[in-house]
């Protein structure tokens, strides 16, 4: 099994609900988002328009942050997934350098600290829950949501998407909605000319 995405940029309305249940889900430190929404503008007035394109970890099946890691912190699981081992991880920020997607976060600080909060202000039983998910001097990234998928659920923002533009299932598997959509629909990896083989595929203009 090797586990992938499909997101149709044609049928995505950019309302950001994956951004927000990515968030929630990990409990990611502050300015801190594993899965984002980035935009640009085309076309001159008035006649411009804004295009839109979400995006996290590619899960790419040769990754140059699994390559680049010296401690070997960042590796695949049984099911393809890039996961990073924060034992192992050292913070020499390698694997954000390598990493052509921009999907990797340093760990500054733990979401408990966040200076909106204020001196004295302790944080949130939530914030307390997800903090050992993220050491400071450590990286973090999108994991498609690796706790739930061993509860047989779907990824946070697969789930949470309000117009259904994301799939998700496996890719070595012919027979899998997502393959035959990837097919059906002609989608695509982003950057595929740069060799990283990437387990996210998109369908529409960015």
């Amino acid at each position: 099994m090797r586990y992938g995405m499909l997101i149709d940029l044609n049928k995505c309305s950019a309302c950001g609900a994956c951004v927000m249940a990515c968030k929630l889900e990990q409990g990611t430190p502050h300015q801190t988002y594993w899965g984002n929404l980035f935009y640009k503008e085309v076309g001159r007035y008035p006649f411009a328009k804004r295009r839109h394109i979400p995006m996290a970890c590619m899960h790419c099946a040769d990754a140059p942050c699994v390559k680049e890691c010296p401690t070997k912190a960042s590796y695949y699981d049984e099911n393809g997934l890039v996961l990073v081992d924060a034992d192992k991880c050292v913070g020499c920020k390698a694997c954000i350098i390598a990493c052509p997607y921009g999907a990797r976060h340093f760990n500054f600080s733990t979401p408990t600290n966040n200076p909106y909060w204020g001196k004295g202000q302790e944080a949130t039983p939530f914030a307390l829950a997800k903090a050992d998910c993220h050491r400071p001097g450590t990286v973090g990234k999108c994991t498609f949501c690796v706790g739930r998928l061993k509860e047989n659920k779907q990824p946070a923002c697969v789930q949470t998407c309000i117009v259904a533009c994301r799939i998700f299932g496996d890719l070595d598997d012919p027979n899998s909605e997502l393959v035959k959509k990837i097919h059906e629909k002609d989608a695509v990896p982003l950057h595929s000319e740069l060799g990283t083989k990437p387990s996210v595929y998109y369908v529409g203009e960015f």
